[in-house]
């Protein structure tokens, strides 16, 4: 792809409004092109840096009573009467409406943009870990003993490994990834012809959260958090088979050592 091309796609890349293939298009030319590359962290720390300082404010209650009050004046200064004044007083209560729900709206999204956000990182890590030749693990091994010292090795945290075979999900390796704006373990389960790829990440808040479930272009995921680390699971496995799976994970973790 020329360099040229994938500088007009960088703004579909970061807000993640292009098609898979071309997204991995896009990827293996920031890998070899250094000047692109620079352009796109460039723009990646721009929206970072608008995501984290952009303030948004509620209208607040003395803006109807001001509105209010200078199209009473301005209606009797001009002498269009009553009838214009009420006219202005209703857009101005419209206006102080919309200033309200879209404060709340942006309070919305900007509270969703985080789980949105990552999970499709979560989506797009687990496609390009099947998609990518030898992607999918760094250390291939069924063993536990041979993959725990492999992360503990080259992570500042251990995450918990566990072999899964006699349950149908059988440890196939693990990678390290990058998700959260860190590194993280990526272990590697297969149940049939199916992968799951687990993330798992020290957890940022003391106390663990429910289980959640939710969908994402066609994959079924499950996180949760027990106040030490926190899970990210995804599959093209069907809902209630994930979602079991990660219970056993759960409660195993949950058991005292």
């Amino acid at each position: 792809m020329p360099s040229g091309h994938v500088l007009q796609q960088l703004e579909g890349y970061l807000d993640r409004e292009l098609d898979l293939a071309t997204s991995l298009e896009i990827e293996r030319h920031l890998e070899a092109c250094p000047q692109c590359r620079a352009e796109f962290e460039s723009r990646k720390s721009l929206v970072a840096q608008v995501q984290a300082e952009a303030v948004y404010h509620r209208a607040p209650d003395t803006l109807r009573k001001r509105v209010r009050d200078a199209a009473w004046a301005e209606a009797g200064a001009s002498g269009t009467g009553r009838q214009d004044a009420r006219r202005w007083l209703s857009l101005a209560a419209a206006f102080v409406l919309v200033a309200g729900l879209s404060s709340g709206a942006t309070y919305l999204l900007s509270r969703d943009t985080g789980r949105g956000n990552l999970e499709d990182q979560v989506v797009s890590s687990h496609v390009r870990s099947l998609l990518v030749e030898n992607r999918l693990t760094d250390v291939s091994s069924s063993d536990e003993h041979t993959v725990k010292p492999w992360f503990n090795r080259r992570l500042d945290f251990a995450p918990p490994v566990d072999d899964w075979t006699a349950q149908g999900f059988p440890l196939v390796g693990g990678r390290l990834d990058y998700l959260s704006d860190r590194p993280v373990a990526a272990l590697v389960y297969r149940h049939r012809q199916h992968f799951i790829n687990l993330f798992v990440w020290p957890s940022a808040r003391p106390n663990p959260s429910p289980v959640e479930q939710s969908s994402r272009q066609g994959y079924a995921l499950v996180h949760w958090s027990d106040g030490a680390m926190t899970y990210w699971a995804v599959s093209d496995l069907n809902a209630a088979e994930l979602a079991g799976f990660c219970e056993r994970l759960r409660l195993k973790a949950a058991k005292p050592s």
